[in-house]
């Protein structure tokens, strides 16, 4: 089962997928799949946030945030990957050299639907930053639109969709009992 999560910073979305993989993997091996670079004292906040969250829970880290193919090799085709963020991951991809990279949110999008092919379950979480209607300078709308091109291919393939709002979750697409 492929599942994708959408909603606004801090909405419950890492929480709720922790939740869903744990219960999908039913004893199989679990990958949480980190794909923020921390680059300040916020970004390495939330990582220390995340390990804390899902310390005891028997997931197994994979950090990689580019060439997300590669790193397959440490994933059980038995097992459930928790996929922590798309945002991050298309930040890292697009911002990480020297000049934008304008191609990042294609590649990503199809990076994306190769490893979630790979493991029985994957949960990808995403943080919807395209609702806001603002025109922003041309690589930060760049980047908006790709994210939201990446979730359109993602929620176009995947068997469930889910928005969180304050850790509620709206269904779009799929069956899920949230429990």
């Amino acid at each position: 089962m492929r599942i994708l999560l959408l909603g606004g910073s801090k909405s419950g979305k890492s929480m709720m997928g922790q939740h869903m993989a744990r219960r999908l993997s039913a004893g199989a091996p679990m990958y949480y799949w980190a794909t923020l670079e921390p680059r300040d004292g916020e970004d390495r906040a939330i990582v220390r946030r995340h390990l804390a969250e899902r310390d005891g829970w028997g997931f197994k880290t994979i950090e990689q945030g580019r060439q997300l193919p590669e790193a397959l090799v440490r994933v059980s085709p038995a097992g459930t990957v928790l996929f922590d963020s798309v945002t991050a991951c298309l930040a890292c991809q697009m911002f990480s050299a020297t000049e934008p990279d304008g191609e990042a949110p294609r590649r990503t999008a199809e990076e994306l639907l190769v490893i979630s092919r790979h493991p029985a379950h994957f949960v990808c979480v995403c943080d919807e930053l395209w609702r806001d209607g603002v025109t922003y300078e041309t690589w930060t709308e760049t980047y908006r639109r790709g994210l939201a091109e990446i979730c359109r291919r993602l929620a176009a393939e995947f068997d469930v969709v889910c928005e969180l709002t304050a850790g509620l979750p709206r269904l779009w697409k799929g069956a899920w009992r949230f429990e």
